[in-house]
């Protein structure tokens, strides 16, 4: 991994809710201070008008890929384009804004066992087999399932397990989508590539969808119109042979929002052919940094929508709904907490959630990791809900690939997680 020039920032975290809709629970992260990275490892730095400020988190990051050729996890690699100034140092009882006591005491954890609730919108992101995943689906029926692992006995036995269970697959590709060439041919060698895989009849009759490449740097008019143009000829071939595609599969953060114009053609084939739209959704050092006004700069409150998670508000509310796509439906194919996203609080090097379990302690969260990242799950499939083209959203990692360990929710977590999907059936 390429070094990172990081600069050395006092910053400030607000108060952010945690718990489900009937029950949230304010989130307090104090001051403290930290190395924080501000240059990015992409080729190239997206701008525009409609980015995040200077000392948000902003449109950046390239994808990557880890592992050898066979079914891997993969996470986006993303750093801060931008420098905030830094801002002035304030006690911990005089934070820009609001003070932190006694009006934000720390959380009150939520009730376990949870309580019944409407449906839940949170799924698994998958990269192999391990034994207690099929205790989730079975029990949990969570609403969408993505997979590396393409063994159609693998997929097949998920479909058996939870026959309402939207499940995507993605094929291994070791290098990243070339937006400088002419991309109908690129497609048409995509889906040459992929038919024999997506056309097998196991896997026909158990995936719903197949996504292109993961997470592509589309920074540019001109990359993204080729992007268009590639996902828009991808989708009509494999539609021609019965197969349904999820388009952009954006990183966290990407792509410029200005650009989305420029995607017009990929929005239009998947409506046409009863595809989806996929983004990843991640933060760090909890889910709810650079949601609302839990932001870097003080009086940056974004309402109810995010530079990180809930961005996708931004984009179908400023941009798909004047385009006509207001209702296209969204798949949320990675989220959760990630600390490779970039000018954000907390250990530079952390990355999984598990990296951040000290992090929480040290800023009064109790002392309950699995439960606490239970908490940001909730609060993010109660925002989820309140968004009926969101229809899943997957949980990276159940079952990680080595190197990405700490973002694994196997264990005490995935029990939690089971317990709360079976109380918020689907419909």
């Amino acid at each position: 991994m390429p070094e990172r020039r990081l600069s050395r920032r006092q910053f400030f975290i607000l108060s952010s809710m945690l718990g489900t809709a009937a029950a949230l629970q304010a989130c307090q992260l104090l001051s403290r201070s930290t190395t924080q990275p501000v240059s990015q490892l992409s080729t190239s730095i997206p701008t525009g008008t409609n980015t995040a400020s200077a000392g948000t988190p902003t449109e950046v990051g390239a994808s990557t890929e880890v592992g050898a050729s066979t079914e891997v996890g993969a996470n986006t690699l993303i750093v801060g384009a931008t420098t905030a100034t830094p801002t002035a140092t304030a006690t911990p009882d005089q934070l820009p804004g609001r003070p932190v006591s006694p009006l934000f005491p720390s959380p009150t954890p939520t009730p376990t066992p949870y309580p019944p609730g409407p449906p839940s919108k949170l799924g698994l992101f998958l990269t192999r087999f391990h034994p207690q995943i099929f205790d989730i689906i079975e029990q949990g029926q969570p609403p969408l399932i993505k997979t590396l692992e393409l063994d159609p006995n693998f997929a097949r036995g998920i479909k058996e397990l939870a026959p309402k269970t939207i499940l995507i697959g993605r094929m291994f590709e070791a290098d990243q989508l070339n937006l400088e060439a002419d991309p109908l041919p690129l497609a048409r060698q995509f889906v040459e590539r992929l038919l024999p895989l997506a056309t097998e009849p196991t896997r026909l009759a158990a995936f719903d969808a197949w996504e292109g490449y993961n997470e592509p740097v589309a920074d540019t008019p001109d990359k993204m119109k080729r992007l268009a143009d590639f996902e828009a000829e991808r989708v009509r071939l494999l539609a021609e042979r019965g197969v349904r595609s999820v388009v952009g599969n954006f990183a966290t953060g990407h792509p410029p929002l200005e650009l989305w114009p420029d995607f017009g053609p990929a929005l239009a084939a998947t409506r046409q052919y009863n595809g989806y739209l996929g983004l990843h959704e991640y933060s760090a050092p909890i889910m709810q940094f650079g949601y609302g006004a839990l932001q870097l700069d003080n009086g940056s409150d974004q309402g109810d929508e995010g530079w990180l998670t809930m961005r996708y508000r931004k984009a179908y509310r400023h941009y798909l709904n004047s385009m006509g796509y207001g209702q296209l439906p969204l798949l949320i194919t990675e989220c959760g907490v990630d600390g490779l996203v970039g000018n954000r609080p907390g250990p530079a090097e952390a990355r999984g959630w598990q990296d951040f379990i000290q992090t929480w302690l040290d800023n009064g969260l109790r002392n309950d990791p699995s439960g606490v990242y239970m908490d940001q799950l909730i609060w993010y499939d109660g925002q989820l809900r309140q968004d009926k083209f969101v229809k899943g959203a997957t949980i990276f990692v159940a079952g990680a690939s080595p190197g990405w360990e700490s973002y694994d929710i196997l264990g005490r977590t995935g029990e939690l997680l089971q317990q709360y999907l079976a109380v918020h059936p689907q419909p």
